[in-house]
């Protein structure tokens, strides 16, 4: 399994007393931020167990509520419906495979880093709440549109995060219609691996049937990057 590499440093040394962007620390979140990530987890937790417990359209925002142990006022701080806060799990698992790619080097191809990035995920159980939410709202055609909307909506947060990409890249150019074009063709092949694996494996969450799941999204990104070159050619190539 690759290691992720460290950016290469900048050419350009930083005036004393500055730090680049490129190597500057993550700032240390404040305690009220700490406390709102952990009221949407808990949330987020919330509406998951109901979800299995009771099924897809029989639980209400004051079900969640009660669940998280907030308010239902609190409960709309965060979210819109019953479905946004459940669709926060595919938000989560796409936050931590962007995370992934932005620790990538900033001279490797995009694709690279994409597939480079589902493979740092390297647990299988990363994927199981994404997986689990799939598989459930496949019966209830508001859960799964909704479902689909935290897809498209992340195509923005991929956007975002081939500009800083080329912003770390000295003389390139960015070129919107690539930008838009690259981040719709990545949600596109998440999605196909997700529909390959629930036609392959429907409602099982075992680690065999994650392991698959991760290695379809890997291989999708790998399609992309290769053209969509037959996976026979592939094989062949690798040897």
């Amino acid at each position: 399994m690759p290691t992720t590499r460290t950016p290469p440093a900048s050419k350009t040394a930083p005036a004393p007393g500055q730090t680049s962007a490129a190597n500057a620390a993550p700032p240390v979140p404040s305690r009220r931020e700490l406390n709102k990530a952990a009221t949407r987890q808990a949330i987020t937790d919330a509406a998951l167990l109901l979800l299995r417990s009771k099924g897809p359209g029989n639980f209400t925002v004051e079900d969640i509520a009660d669940a998280a142990g907030i308010s239902r006022r609190t409960f709309f701080n965060y979210f819109s419906s019953t479905e946004a806060a459940l669709a926060s799990v595919t938000h989560g698992f796409l936050d931590n495979a962007l995370a992934q790619f932005r620790l990538r080097p900033a001279d490797e191809p995009i694709l690279e880093s994409a597939r480079a990035a589902l493979i740092q995920l390297a647990d299988p159980m990363t994927v199981a709440p994404m997986a689990e939410l799939y598989s459930l709202a496949q019966s209830n055609p508001q859960l799964n549109r909704s479902e689909l909307e935290a897809w498209d909506h992340c195509t923005a947060e991929i956007i975002d995060a081939a500009r800083e990409r080329f912003a770390r890249t000295a003389g390139t150019e960015l070129d919107e219609l690539y930008l838009r074009a690259l981040a719709g063709s990545i949600i596109s092949c998440g999605k196909a691996a997700m529909d390959v694996w629930f036609a392959r494996c429907g409602a099982d969450l075992s680690a065999a049937s994650l392991s698959t799941l991760r290695q379809l999204l890997i291989d999708a990104m790998g399609l992309l990057g290769s053209g969509f070159m037959p996976t026979a050619t592939l094989s062949t190539d690798r040897h």
